[in-house]
C-alpha cells in the first residue's frame, strides 16, 4: 500500500549535475513510492553538460507520471500550485517546490533543494531566483498515474552493505581477538572504581598502610594489563584497517574497469578522485570508528549499571543531561550535512579545476588565459573557505553546547554526590568512586557523538558509490567469444541508426548499411562532424546503436563480449594516451614478459627504432604521463607500436598518422602494408596518402553513406569523395 507524504522528504544530489533526479526523486518520495537517484539519473539520460528538462520529463513519464513543463508568472504558478512540483531554478538548476504559505499578506514559498537543503523564501528572493529578470520561470507539474503505484524501483542498497561486510570474512579470527581484546578491558575496567573507593574508605580512613599498598599494586596491575590489551587492540585494528582499506578501494576499482566507456561520458575527473575518498571514510567507519564504538558503548553500559548501584537519582541526572546533550549535537547534524553536500560539490569543482591547470597549460599560456583560470580558482578557493567557515560556525555552536551540558552534568552529579557525604548518605571513597566513573564516562559519550557523524559520512559516501555499483558490467555471463581460428570474419553494419542522447532528434548516424571484408582495408573519409569516430566506436562496442544491428560473421556485436573483441583488436583512437611508464611497458603493455623480437619489428615499423636506441636506458626510458617529453608524431608512432605489438585480427586507426610529417608517414604506410596482410583494417583519415591505397573507401556525410568504392572509382564520379580530396590531388 502506498501513502502519499504530507511532506517532501530531502534527496540529496551525489554530482553536480545530479540535481533533475534528484529533484524527481523527492516527487516520487512524495507520493509513496521512492525510485533511487542511481535508476533516475539513468533514465534522465545525463551527459557531461548535465541534465535537460525534456531529460526529467522523459524519466518521470518513465516511471508512470503525466509531467507537463509550463512557462507561468509568479500569479499563476501560485493559482495552479497543488502539489510539489520541479522549478528551473536560477537558469542552470533544478529543485523542488514544496509549499506556499500566506503569513501576514506576504507570500512564502518553500523549497527543497538537492544541493542546499530546505530553505524557505521570501516573494523577493523567490522570484530572484527562479524568474531571473524575465516575466515568466518554467516549472514542471507531475501527476501520477496508476501505472507509477505499479513500478518498484530496484534498489540494491542492501546488498551493497552485505556486500562491503563480507569482505571482513578474511579477517574474522583477527576481529574475534580484538572482541575479546575489548572485551577483557572492560572487564579489568570494572574493578576501579571499587578498587578507589576501597582505598579511602578502608585503606586511608583506617590509615592501613599496607592495605593501601595492596590497592595501589592492583591497581598497577590492571592498568598494566590494560596498556597491553589496548596496544594489541590497537596493533589488530591497523592490520584489519589496513587491509580492509586495500580491499574496498580494489573492490571499488576493478568495478569502475569493468563498467562500459559510455558511463565515463557523464563524469569528470573530479567526481572519481572524490569517490576513492568516499571509500576511505567507509573503511574507516567499519573499522577504527566501530571499533572505538564497541568498546566506549561496552564501558558507557558498564559505568552506567556501576553508577545506578551507587544511587538512582545520580545516574538518572547524568542519563538526563547526556540524553540533552546528545539531542543538541543531533539538531546541528542536519545542518552539518547540507554542509557536506556542499563541500564535496566544491572540492569536486576544486579538483577539476586542478586537473586543468595541469593538463592545459601550454594552451593556457599560449592564449592569454591564465587570468580567467587563475580567477576562477581563486572564486572556487573563497567559495570553499566560505563553506568551512559555516561548517566551523556549526561545529563550534554542536561542541559549545554539547559541553555546557556535560560539564553541568559532571557540576550537579558531583554536586550532589558530595551533599550525600555531608549528609553521611555516602561514603568520601564513593565520592572519588563516583568521580572517577563520571571522568571515564565522558569519554565513551564522545566517542559515540563522533561515531554519528562518522556514520553520516560514510552514509553519504556509500549512497554515492552505489551509483557506481549499482551500474551494470560491460560483459554479461551470456556473452560470446569471437572465433578468429580461421582468420577474422566480415564486419556487417545493417540499418545502422545512433545518437548519442535518445532523447535527441538528431541522429549521428543514419540507417549505414555496409560490408567491411575480412583481411581487407577500409578507409572511412568525410568532413569533420560527420560521423567517422562514432561509427568506430560503435564497432569496438563502446556504444550501443539506437537502431539497426552490427554482426561479426554470424555474432551480433550486443552478443560479442567486448573483452574478447578488445583482445583481437589494435586500436589507435585521436585522444590515444601515453601512461607514465616505459616506452617496452606502454607498448607492450599487459605483457609481464616482454616479446624481444616483436618488440623490434613494430619499432622499425613505426620508424622509432633508432630514436629508441638513441636514448640511454633505451626501451625502459621512462616517458611522462600523457606524453610529456615526446613530440606529437613520437606519441602517434608509440600508439600504432602498442596496437602492432598485440598481433591483432583486427586493426582501428582513428587518423593516426595525423602528426606525422609526409616523409615518416610514407615510409610507416609502406612498412604497415606488409603488417596488414590477412587483417581487417579500418582507418579513419583526411589525408589522401592515407586512404588511397585502400581496398575500400566509405565516405560519410552528416551520418549518412554517400559513396562507397575504391580511389580511382571515386574520383571518376567527381562527386562527395572528389570534393574531399581535390585539394590533395595532383591536378
Amino acid at each position: 500500500m502506498f501513502r502519499k507524504r504530507k511532506y517532501i522528504k530531502l534527496t540529496r544530489q551525489h554530482d553536480l549535475m545530479d540535481c533533475g533526479p534528484a529533484s524527481l526523486s523527492m516527487i516520487t518520495s512524495f507520493y509513496g513510492n521512492r525510485f533511487s537517484l542511481c535508476n533516475l539519473r539513468e533514465l534522465c539520460q545525463i551527459g557531461k553538460d548535465g541534465v535537460s528538462m525534456l531529460g526529467i520529463i522523459h524519466a518521470a513519464q518513465e516511471i508512470g507520471f503525466e509531467a507537463k513543463a509550463v512557462k507561468l508568472n509568479l500569479t499563476q504558478l501560485v493559482y495552479n500550485f497543488t502539489s510539489p512540483c520541479i522549478l528551473y531554478w536560477n537558469k542552470n538548476h533544478f529543485l523542488v517546490l514544496e509549499s506556499i504559505a500566506i503569513v501576514n499578506n506576504n507570500r512564502f514559498f518553500k523549497i527543497a533543494d538537492p544541493a542546499h537543503g530546505k530553505v524557505t523564501l521570501g516573494e523577493k528572493e523567490f522570484i530572484d531566483a527562479w524568474l531571473k529578470n524575465e516575466e515568466k520561470g518554467i516549472a514542471l507539474f507531475l501527476n501520477p498515474t496508476e501505472q507509477f503505484y505499479l513500478l518498484k524501483d530496484q534498489n540494491d542498497f542492501k546488498e551493497r552493505v552485505n556486500e562491503i561486510l563480507k569482505l571482513f570474512v578474511p579477517y574474522k579470527r583477527k576481529i574475534f581477538l580484538l572482541m575479546f581484546f575489548v572485551l577483557v578491558s572492560n572487564m579489568l575496567s570494572i574493578a576501579l572504581p571499587f578498587l578507589t573507593e576501597s582505598l579511602i574508605d578502608n585503606g586511608v580512613e583506617k590509615k592501613d598502610l599496607n592495605f593501601i599498598t595492596l590497592i595501589l599494586l592492583a591497581q598497577l596491575f590492571i592498568f598494566l594489563g590494560i596498556m597491553v590489551i589496548d596496544l594489541l587492540r590497537n596493533w589488530y585494528t591497523l592490520i584489519i584497517g589496513a587491509n580492509f582499506s586495500i580491499d574496498v578501494i580494489y573492490s571499488y576499482l576493478d568495478k569502475i574497469l569493468r563498467l562500459p566507456i559510455r558511463f565515463f561520458d557523464t563524469k569528470n575527473s573530479g567526481d572519481f578522485n572524490q569517490r576513492i575518498q568516499d571509500n576511505v571514510k567507509i573503511e574507516e567507519f567499519f573499522t577504527s570508528d566501530s571499533i572505538l564504538t564497541i568498546f566506549s558503548s561496552l564501558t558507557l553500559i558498564i559505568y552506567s549499571i556501576i553508577l545506578l548501584y551507587y544511587d538512582i537519582f545520580l545516574f538518572i541526572i547524568y542519563l538526563g543531561l547526556t540524553v540533552l546533550s546528545i539531542l543538541w549535537s543531533f539538531f546541528w547534524l542536519k545542518k552539518r550535512r547540507t554542509l557536506d553536500y556542499q563541500l564535496f560539490s566544491a572540492k569536486s569543482e576544486n579538483q577539476e579545476a586542478v586537473y586543468e591547470f595541469y593538463n592545459g597549460i601550454m594552451e593556457m599560456k599560449l592564449n592569454q588565459f591564465e587570468d580567467y583560470k587563475k580567477k576562477k580558482w581563486i572564486y572556487l578557493q573563497k567559495k570553499i573557505l566560505k563553506l568551512n567557515i559555516k561548517s566551523l560556525k556549526n561545529n563550534q555552536f554542536q561542541s559549545i553546547g554539547f559541553t555546557f551540558f556535560n560539564q553541568l552534568k559532571n557540576i550537579l552529579v558531583t554536586f550532589l554526590a558530595a551533599s550525600y557525604v555531608i549528609k553521611d548518605v555516602m561514603t568520601l571513597g564513593a565520592l572519588l568512586s563516583v568521580s572517577f566513573i563520571i571522568g571515564q564516562m565522558n569519554t565513551p559519550v564522545y566517542q559515540l557523538l563522533n561515531f554519528i557523524k562518522s556514520q553520516q559520512d560514510a552514509f553519504l559516501s556509500f549512497n554515492r558509490l552505489n551509483e557506481v555499483y549499482s551500474q551494470k558490467d560491460e560483459e554479461k555471463d551470456t556473452d560470446v567469444k569471437l572465433d578468429l581460428a580461421h582468420g577474422p570474419l566480415d564486419i556487417r553494419m545493417e540499418n545502422v541508426s545512433f545518437k548519442y542522447n535518445i532523447l535527441s532528434h538528431k541522429n549521428v548516424l543514419k540507417k549505414v548499411n555496409l560490408i567491411i571484408p575480412k583481411g581487407k582495408i577500409t578507409a572511412i573519409v568525410g568532413h569533420s562532424g560527420s560521423g567517422k569516430t562514432t561509427l568506430m566506436k560503435l564497432l569496438l562496442n563502446f556504444f550501443l546503436p539506437s537502431e539497426g544491428k552490427i554482426a561479426f560473421g554470424e555474432d551480433e556485436i550486443t552478443q560479442i563480449s567486448a573483452k574478447s573483441l578488445r583482445e583481437n583488436s589494435g586500436i589507435v583512437m585521436q585522444d590515444g594516451y601515453i601512461f607514465n611508464d616505459t616506452i617496452e611497458r606502454n607498448i607492450a603493455m599487459n605483457d609481464e614478459i616482454v616479446d624481444k623480437h616483436k618488440m623490434k619489428n613494430v619499432l622499425e615499423a613505426v620508424n622509432l627504432f633508432e630514436f629508441v636506441n638513441s636514448l640511454a636506458l633505451k626501451e625502459f626510458t621512462k616517458i611522462g604521463s600523457g606524453g610529456n617529453g615526446l613530440s606529437g608524431g613520437q606519441m602517434q608512432r608509440i600508439l600504432i607500436a602498442r596496437a602492432l605489438y598485440k598481433n591483432p585480427k583486427y586493426i582501428f586507426l582513428d587518423e593516426a598518422t595525423s602528426a606525422l610529417d609526409s616523409i615518416n608517414e610514407k615510409e610507416i604506410h609502406n612498412n604497415l602494408r606488409q603488417l596488414f596482410d590477412n587483417k581487417t583494417v579500418v582507418i579513419i583519415a583526411h589525408r589522401l596518402s592515407t586512404v588511397q591505397n585502400a581496398d575500400q573507401i566509405i565516405v560519410l556525410s552528416n551520418g549518412e553513406v554517400v559513396e562507397q568504392g575504391k580511389h580511382k572509382e571515386l574520383i571518376n564520379k567527381n562527386n562527395y569523395y572528389f570534393t574531399l580530396v581535390k585539394n590533395q590531388l595532383d591536378i
